[in-house]
């Protein structure tokens, strides 16, 4: 299987919330100590995507001590007081990681579920665009887990990622955690088909699926699993058919990002 080089990614901001499944219970939101998987190649699509290609996150430094604060928030319940015709609201409590930034490592892959878009296959044009965007600090906005946390990106090249020094925890265990969702058609299995409860699940039966995996951190660095490699995956909903999908060639794409300038050195 094709794998590119590895790409490397500075991830800031002033607040995150990487929700903890647990607490939406009670209609308030704490956050997991680290970002997930899927927040991880979420941020890493805003700066560019293309349905040719798939990301894999390799490895995450930790680069600020975790730092928590918990805010006060007014919610709208969707009713009005009888009287005034006020909306009403209802205090609710949010948990956020504060003054956080990470450095990611990460590569990509063909998406083989599409083999219709091969041409688009071109290592060297689409390594292009990935580092022009970064460098631009990416092509759409960045959010760190939830709309009202907006993250900052800087590309990283690969002298600098290894010189970043992240906090000293020693080894810490943040034992279960989500890790990612599976899309119908977004993932290389390599024809691996994940087995629970001894049936046999396909990723490409229409069905959206979450992923599960026991979190590690040495030193403020995680080590990722893929996600057809977590050992606890739950079949959602059926997802809806992807419609026709058209996109520029990465050739014609990396011609756009010429002619406005830029050096991707």
């Amino acid at each position: 299987m094709f794998q590119s080089k590895p790409f490397y990614m500075k991830v800031y901001g002033e607040y995150a919330l990487f929700t903890d499944p647990m607490s939406k219970g009670g209609g308030e939101k704490f956050t997991y100590q680290v970002p997930t998987y899927q927040a991880l190649k979420g941020i890493v699509e805003a700066s560019y995507w293309k349905p040719s290609i798939y990301y894999v996150i390799d490895e995450l430094k930790v680069l600020n001590p975790v730092k928590m604060e918990t805010r006060g928030i007014l919610l709208p319940l969707g009713t009005s007081d009888s009287k005034t015709g006020i909306p009403n609201k209802d205090l609710s409590y949010f948990t956020y990681l504060k003054d956080v930034a990470y450095a990611i490592k990460f590569h990509f892959e063909w998406n083989e579920q599409f083999p219709d878009m091969k041409k688009d296959w071109d290592e060297i044009k689409h390594e292009q665009i990935i580092l022009r965007s970064m460098s631009k600090g990416g092509r759409r906005d960045i959010f760190l887990g939830t709309r009202e946390c907006l993250g900052y990106v800087e590309r990283l090249r690969q002298n600098e990622y290894e010189a970043l020094k992240p906090v000293k925890t020693g080894d810490v265990s943040y034992g279960i955690m989500f890790h990612s969702f599976i899309y119908p058609g977004f993932a290389n299995q390599d024809k691996r088909e994940p087995r629970q409860k001894g049936v046999t699940q396909s990723y490409t039966d229409g069905h959206l699926y979450s992923n599960f995996t026991s979190i590690f951190m040495r030193d403020g660095v995680i080590t990722f699993k893929r996600p057809e490699e977590c050992e606890i995956t739950h079949k959602l909903r059926p997802y809806p058919k992807l419609k026709d999908i058209r996109y520029i060639p990465a050739d014609e794409e990396l011609a756009l990002y010429e002619a406005e300038g830029g050096d991707s050195e």
